[in-house]
């Protein structure tokens, strides 16, 4: 067999291509037509079923489906497929409409030779399907005689297996054997398309094929369709690693592919609506045709497919016949239930219809993949496709509104009793229970503020009526806390007035409860609006509604009131300055409101207060403060599942910078690809830049380093015009990471030799004093070293063991440190030199720091080995920092020929991440929410095109080509 390859296969385009003619000729009824010289039946039987009372053979179930017109070519998959045509089995699973048979046949098309093709159908046998097998093989063999086989065989695969009507069992052992003998001698593979596998339903007619693939040497390569998981009698290859798997994950179209179809469909979109509608429909290829077939006709397509959803005629019909008739009524009941939450737990469920079989029904829906995905927490969270949940929503409502009530109170109770207030609000809101919400807004207000907006999806609860707020104004409070954790911050305003204009009504307890709740949405609407100033006055608004003391009127305040306001306007305060760039302010805020939410009880505001503070301990250098905070705080129960995402990537991102100081490139590297999600906020981003770019660096990209940083200073807020002092506030504002990153820049800039610009960009800088200095300054200093100039060095190193020199960041302080005891000992002072070392190294010990000692900075190393000579408490450590600064760095690859043959995909790049770290395959699948096997699948295929057999030769190599 010619395997398509680049050298003999055109690049895959996408693009639309003509339909392909069939394979076989049929006589115009869909029977075979046999052909001079060949025996088409399967076992000598008359093909047109004329004689021995066989049934004919039907051409169409021997050659590919002619795809739907305009054909999408997705180059992404046909050389997933080229990949796993390589091995013995590959399987392509998904449910109804992701494109299984469409893919199959536009691969098959572009094979030469031609692979054999079987289509299953409901109803075979055993010896049917191998009469198709039979026939399908040998035409499939007599297309590419084997250049080293006999030139006098007249049956190429083997001696003939029973015909439809004449057996009724599978192939005998001894054909099976004759076949096998027969396949293994031939000198290339032989390809099989066997589309539909889910149809079969005897497993034992499989047997056979599991034979011929363990005893054929490797010649019979079978490509496999099916709705669900490997078969049966094929599960033994998966275990012997010999699977590819093609799932819904990949078989889901991305936003270039949606585009492609769209402009095929003659559909044309703006940019920003691609990924919506790709978003909306989740990549699945049945509901994408159907979208672009009825938008074609609209007269304002863009606005119709803004609207598109699993409610339409056509969508609804489909995801009804193909995706929820095969359910039994448990599984379908349990789907539409399941839809009035946003992501569900089998407990969830169980609450929701009353039964107790809601973990095997997932655990079956999820196993199918497409249409119920499942992340990897413990205990699991399941997510409905967004348009079969769609449907099912609207299938809810044939429900009675008592019984919706009813559901929504069920979903109301289970939340509340699993520490998330704010789903349950939204619940209680849409069963209309009002005294409930209140009562859930009164006691765990803390717990409703947002902070980030994930888990907030689900049906938006209708309005409270206006009898009903008019009577309980704090009844429109609890609206306006829905809507604004739901991230509606202008309805969330409008309740919030509706509230205010009848507070008036109620007595005075109640009164300033009502203005306490109040200002605390008002904190929030303004932290939405990005209004920091706004932030700060309503957080001292809601601090003065303190109640220390307790009242006799209001059993509720008293000290858990008191901790509860300090918790909150804590939190308010420290988002507020983190925004702002003041490290300091933050840090000291969290800090206070971490305290508070303990002694409250409010698990979510401790997360959020945990997971900042641990960035902000390893932003300053308190390392060890860092390391335990972030543990805690993914430790707690909210960063569990779906939910609380950010929070948990910010601690990510804090373990991260703490990898780094430690010397740690592989596991600073794992976090920060878990910390993506915390990277909008301008100052976050200007950290994990840091953080990305010291990596970079270290393995000898410099260029990449320098994108980086200089992206993270044009987001950050710009400085103050003029010659005027920085912002107010002990970390001086972003300046501080401003100062960071141009420092930065300039030892990047300096250590590859461009000293001009690095001196150029720290002089301009502390001329303006527009932003702290320190960093700056010991960053001119090491230019100066570098330009060989000790005494210009000298000159501009700020004290670094002053007294205002303990207010400094740890790490610049050890940079310092180091760069004063190198220039002592250049002078010929090698006793200072060994006094300041000694002190540097006392410091950086407390925290674990090893990266101001092991980056290539001039003269440190021959510092280390004088003063191990000389002798330190620290033997051990400066020991093995001596050892390791001999290593030479990682540098970039001169040579452009050993760039990849073959890119390695998007996702490919994001495990080949992972691979850094120490996370098992098993690990790394349930960070990223992917099957093992999908998973083990990424990691073949990146040691296949980096040429490598394990996991440290692949990273080696990626690192070389700065993949990494």
């Amino acid at each position: 067999m010619n395997r398509p390859g680049p050298g003999n296969r055109p690049p895959h385009d996408l693009g639309t291509r003509p339909r392909g003619s069939r394979m076989t000729q049929d006589d115009g009824d869909g029977t075979i037509v046999a052909t001079p010289g060949t025996d088409t039946s399967a076992g000598g039987t008359d093909p047109g079923g004329t004689g021995g009372g066989a049934a004919p053979l039907l051409a169409s179930r021997l050659a590919p489906t002619p795809p739907p017109e305009p054909v999408l070519v997705r180059p992404r998959l046909l050389r997933r497929l080229d990949e796993g045509a390589t091995g013995p089995l590959t399987l392509v699973s998904a449910p109804a409409g992701w494109g299984k048979t469409t893919l199959l046949g536009s691969w098959a098309r572009t094979v030469e030779p031609a692979p054999a093709w079987v289509s299953v159908e409901a109803g075979d046998t055993g010896a049917r399907l191998w009469s198709y097998l039979a026939v399908a093989l040998r035409v499939a063999a007599e297309r590419a005689p084997d250049p080293g086989g006999p030139q006098d065989r007249t049956d190429p695969v083997g001696p003939p297996l029973p015909g439809p009507g004449v057996a009724d069992q599978p192939p005998r052992p001894d054909q099976l054997e004759g076949l096998a003998a027969a396949l293994a001698a031939r000198e290339g593979p032989v390809l099989l398309v066997l589309d539909d596998v889910h149809r079969i339903a005897d497993p034992a007619a499989l047997t056979g094929l599991e034979f011929l693939l363990r005893h054929t040497e490797g010649r019979l390569r079978v490509v496999a369709g099916a709705r669900t998981d490997l078969p049966a009698g094929l599960h033994r290859l998966r275990l012997a690693g010999e699977l590819t798997n093609v799932g819904a994950d990949e078989l889901a179209f991305t936003d270039d592919e949606v585009n492609c179809l769209l402009v095929a469909h003659g559909v044309l979109l703006p940019a920003a609506a691609v990924p919506r509608l790709r978003a909306r429909t989740g990549g699945w290829p049945a509901g994408l045709r159907l979208a672009a077939l009825a938008a074609r006709d609209r007269p304002d397509p863009v606005r119709w497919l803004e609207q598109f959803g699993g409610d339409q005629p056509d969508v609804a019909g489909y995801l009804r016949a193909e995706v929820l008739a095969p359910l039994d009524d448990a599984a379908r009941d349990a789907l539409r239930r399941g839809t009035v939450a946003d992501a569900v737990r089998a407990d969830l469920v169980d609450a929701l219809t009353g039964r107790c079989d809601a973990e095997r029904v997932l655990t079956a829906l999820a196993a199918a993949g497409g249409f119920v995905d499942r992340d990897d927490s413990q205990p699991p969270w399941y997510r409905c496709h967004p348009l079969l949940a769609d449907l099912l929503r609207a299938e809810l409502g044939g429900l009675t509104a008592e019984e919706r009530r009813d559901l929504h109170r069920r979903a109301a109770g289970w939340y509340a009793g699993h520490g998330r207030p704010a789903e349950a609000l939204r619940h209680l809101l849409a069963a209309g229970h009002w005294d409930g919400a209140t009562e859930l807004l009164v006691t765990r207000w803390p717990e409703l503020v947002p902070y980030d907006r994930e888990g907030a999806g689900g049906p938006v609860p209708a309005e409270p009526p206006e009898e009903e707020v008019r009577r309980n104004p704090e009844l429109a409070l609890a609206a306006a806390a829905e809507r604004a954790h739901a991230g509606d911050p202008e309805a969330a305003a409008a309740q919030l007035r509706r509230a205010a204009g009848h507070a008036r009504s109620l007595p005075v307890p109640r009164r300033d409860r009502f203005g306490r709740l109040a200002v605390a949405l008002e904190v929030t609407l303004a932290r939405l609006a990005g209004d920091q100033d706004e932030v700060r006055r309503a957080a001292s608004r809601l601090l003065a509604t303190r109640t220390p003391e307790g009242s006799a009127d209001d059993p509720r305040t008293g000290a858990a009131d008191d901790a509860d306001v300090r918790a909150t306007a804590g939190a308010g305060l420290g988002l507020a300055a983190l925004a702002d760039g003041d490290l300091r302010g933050a840090a000291g805020q969290f800090s206070t409101a971490l305290a508070a939410a303990q002694a409250a009880g409010r698990p979510r505001t401790e997360l959020l207060c945990a997971s900042r503070s641990a960035l902000l301990h390893a932003a300053l250098g308190e390392l060890r403060a860092a390391e335990r905070t972030a543990g805690e705080a993914l430790a707690m129960p909210p960063c569990q599942g779906w939910s609380c995402r950010t929070d948990c990537a910010y601690a990510h991102l804090a373990l991260a910078v703490v990898a780094l100081h430690r010397g740690l490139p592989d596991e600073a590297q794992a976090r920060l690809a878990l910390a993506d999600p915390a990277a909008d906020e301008p100052p976050v981003a200007a950290l994990a830049a840091l953080c990305r770019a010291g990596l970079l660096a270290d393995r000898g990209d410099p260029a990449a380093a320098l994108r980086l940083l200089s992206t993270a200073r044009d987001r950050l807020a710009p400085p103050p015009a003029g010659d005027g002092p920085p912002p107010p506030g002990p970390g001086g504002g972003a300046g501080e990471l401003r100062a960071w990153l141009l420092a930065a820049e300039a030892d990047l800039r300096a250590a590859h030799g461009d000293l001009g610009a690095a001196r150029e960009l720290l002089t301009d800088a502390l001329a303006r004093h527009d932003d702290p200095t320190e960093a700056p300054a010991v960053a001119l200093a090491r230019v100066e070293l570098r330009a060989g100039d000790p005494g210009a060095a000298a000159r501009v190193l700020p004290p670094w063991d002053g007294p205002d020199a303990g207010n400094w960041p740890l790490p610049v302080r050890l940079d310092a440190g180091v760069l004063d005891a190198v220039l002592a000992r250049r002078a010929g002072d090698a006793r200072r030199a060994g006094r300041i070392l000694e002190r540097i190294l006392e410091l950086a010990a407390a925290e674990g720091f090893r990266r101001p000692f092991t980056r290539a900075e001039p003269g440190v190393r021959d510092l280390l080995a004088a003063h191990l000579d000389s002798g330190t408490a620290h033997w051990p450590t400066v020991s093995d920092l001596v050892r390791v600064t001999e290593e030479p760095p990682a540098r970039p690859d001169p040579d452009p020929d050993r760039a990849l043959d073959e890119p390695l995909t998007e996702r490919e790049l994001t495990i080949l991440r992972y691979l850094q770290s120490i996370l098992s395959n098993v690990e790394i699948a349930a960070e990223l929410s992917l099957s093992v096997n999908t998973v083990k699948t990424h990691v073949r295929n990146i040691y296949r095109k980096l040429d490598a057999t394990r996991r440290r030769e692949a990273v080696r190599r990626a690192r070389e080509l700065h993949l990494i």
